[in-house]
């Protein structure tokens, strides 16, 4: 069968099933099902088996169930609501603090979705734009694709055979300059329009000695974040050995605390359960879809077109980057990963460009798809915290700068590749 026949059968069942509202775990694996059937018979189906029990013999994704974990035993046990108000507190004396606050806390939990809880009606009551508001909690809340624990690293790294501890570095500083940017951005519009974002008002200013006392709730996750990062940068631990020691740093510290309780602690273990296996069905799914894809010769077609068909290879790179920022707006991250990473690497490796750089550009990419209309991910949670008043056009609207400060942190990393790499490459290991 011809190679474009092939791939038009794979890819419009895989369009059908998505518009039927298919999830993307069973919308890739049926697709890709079908396509098996179609190009080599039933003869060859034992090949999902095959390709499952692969990813589940992957030692590096056995990181995937500690990271999730550490970040649920963040978020539930009220860890990272007492470092917001710290960091609130002592930030509150300027215009915007508080959604600079809000994104200091979400690069410092980056393993944490649940700071838009605390942070979004904490502005709102303080009168901010809600714009900034709605923007600051959706942009800060995707940091964690870049900031280690990333989930999206770990599959990356694993469906490229990409360095994870060089990946997670780079992440670290690149994650650390959109949070400066994002930083910079809200204090200079914050003082260009005094009612934009109103610094803390005085009655909510508490006494110093009250302010010094709340620091201990930065205690946890500074230390949790210097013995993780630390373990791999250090070259002491891989970064599966260092998911395990963060979670089981997380839960010691969680277990310290008066509200920790029995119940909440299986309601932690069963949503880390819930999430990691949602997660491996994903990846299932479409690992398979792109065995299939690659199988039927539309990996080879994909970087023949690429490497023939464009002469400059940074025109081929923003080619590259294109195709995953219009990805990004309608597909889930992990699928788009574990679709295109495979194809784009080799692309990239042909052309010369570090991997570990490139790795770190595509995931800014998926940063920006975290964030973009119509599907992003956080898009979609931001709307379920928002309190009534607050509509889909009014989140579409406020990620929309946002957006673009990413964008611009794509090109300064293009442009200057040390702002992505220089932590990657001091690393031991």
């Amino acid at each position: 069968m011809p190679i474009e026949v092939s791939l038009v059968i794979l890819f419009g069942f895989l369009i059908l099933f998505l518009v039927m509202g298919m999830p993307i775990a069973f919308a890739t694996g049926a697709s890709g099902m079908i396509g098996l059937l179609i190009i080599w018979g039933p003869s060859n189906t034992f090949l999902v088996a095959a390709r499952a029990l692969q990813n589940m013999n992957s030692y590096t994704l056995v990181a995937l169930a500690p990271f999730i974990l550490m970040g649920m035993v963040l978020e539930r046990s009220g860890i990272g609501r007492e470092l917001f108000d710290a960091v609130y507190q002592w930030a509150g004396s300027f215009k915007g603090s508080l959604a600079v606050t809000t994104v200091i806390v979400c690069a410092i939990m980056a393993a944490m979705t649940g700071v838009g809880l605390i942070a979004l009606p904490a502005m709102l009551k303080q009168n901010y734009n809600k714009h900034l508001a709605l923007g600051a909690c959706c942009a800060g809340g995707s940091l964690g694709v870049l900031i280690p624990p990333s989930v999206i690293f770990i599959i990356y790294g694993a469906c490229t055979n990409t360095s994870i501890g060089k990946l997670f570095m780079g992440g670290f500083a690149t994650g650390g300059l959109l949070a400066l940017i994002y930083i910079i951005y809200i204090v200079i519009r914050s003082y260009l329009d005094p009612a934009f974002a109103p610094p803390l008002h005085k009655d909510d200013q508490l006494p110093f000695a009250e302010k010094v006392r709340l620091l201990k709730g930065i205690i946890a996750p500074i230390v949790i974040v210097v013995v993780v990062l630390g373990a791999i940068f250090g070259g002491f631990c891989t970064p599966t050995e260092a998911a395990g020691v963060g979670a089981a740093a997380s839960l010691l510290f969680a277990a310290s605390r008066p509200n920790f309780t029995w119940a909440m602690f299986k309601g932690i273990m069963l949503d880390t359960v819930k999430v990691t296996c949602m997660v491996m069905w994903i990846i299932f799914g479409s690992s398979f879809f792109v065995a299939v894809f690659a199988g039927a010769g539309g990996s080879a077609l994909v970087e023949n077109l690429l490497l023939t068909g464009v002469g400059n290879r940074y025109v081929i790179l923003a080619i590259i980057m294109v195709i995953l920022f219009i990805l990004g707006a309608f597909m889930d991250t992990i699928a788009i990963v574990l679709l295109c990473a495979p194809i784009f690497t080799s692309v990239i490796t042909a052309l010369k460009f570090d991997p570990v750089w490139f790795g770190i550009l595509f995931n800014v990419n998926l940063q920006i798809a975290y964030i973009s209309p119509p599907f992003g991910y956080s898009l979609f949670y931001l709307k379920g915290v928002s309190p009534p008043g607050i509509t889909t056009a009014d989140i579409y609207g406020s990620v929309v700068p946002f957006i673009g400060l990413q964008i611009l942190c794509l090109y300064l990393i293009i442009q200057w590749p040390v702002l992505a790499t220089w932590l990657a490459n001091m690393m031991i290991k």
